[in-house]
């Protein structure tokens, strides 16, 4: 796995990619990136949930999410650049859906939420940019209640041993190239929720060949135990 970028070069990197973030990352995913938000959103969100989009960016996730738990849920949205959460906040009003969500920024890997407080916390493309996507994970599965359920979509390798060799000389290169490889490279982090005692549901590969997403949806079993406090 690629070396992440460091905390202050992705900030810099998301403020610049704000405006466009949407059309840039919709773009080089061919679109794959709205479907596997709204198939998250589809398998796990219900009626009055209380929901996390965890690296929630410009809203899109938890705009979805937010449509779908009704008046009587709410939906956090968490980020660690103020940039991407402004346009965030800027779609949110558009869709009028002010009551049903807040926005909050800070680091993945120290998520200020007690455990067991959601109902289903979501992850689209934000382990992939993450210095330690498995332990962002294992914060993901910490505020998940017992019984809930975790949605995750990442990058990651591309099976066939030529198409993997041509994505890592076209990475090489993109990376030379924050603004266009946007801190995203390939991560593996089922091993670490399902050592946390996840159960996993589903996994799927989908996207374009060339750089892959992994669907992954993890149960918290209803008598998993809290294992670390909340973060102050």
């Amino acid at each position: 796995m690629r070396t992440a970028l460091d905390t202050g070069t992705l900030k810099r990197l998301y403020a610049r990619l704000a405006r466009r973030y949407d059309l840039q990352h919709g773009l080089l995913t061919a679109r794959a990136d709205q479907r596997g938000r709204r198939r998250l959103v589809e398998l796990l969100v219900d009626p009055g949930d209380r929901v996390l989009d965890c690296g929630a960016g410009t809203g899109s996730t938890g705009i979805l999410a937010a449509q779908r738990v009704g008046p009587d849920g709410h939906v956090t949205l968490f980020d660690l650049s103020e940039d991407m959460l402004a346009v965030a906040r800027e779609k949110i009003e558009a869709a009028g859906l002010q009551e049903r969500i807040h926005t909050q920024s800070g680091d993945m890997g120290q998520l200020p939420f007690a455990d067991n407080h959601f109902d289903v916390v979501l992850s689209t493309y934000s382990l992939c940019p993450v210095a330690d996507p498995e332990a962002s994970a294992r914060e993901l599965y910490r505020v998940t209640r017992p019984g809930g359920m975790i949605g995750i979509a990442h990058s990651t390798e591309p099976k066939n041993p030529f198409v993997r060799w041509l994505a890592h000389k076209v990475e090489t290169i993109a990376w030379r190239l924050p603004w266009l490889s946007m801190g995203c490279r390939a991560v593996e982090v089922r091993p670490a929720l399902e050592a946390a005692g996840g159960r996993v549901q589903l996994e799927k590969r989908f996207g374009v060949p060339l750089w892959p997403f992994l669907l992954l949806v993890i149960e918290k079993p209803q008598d998993d135990a809290p294992s670390t406090q909340a973060c102050q």
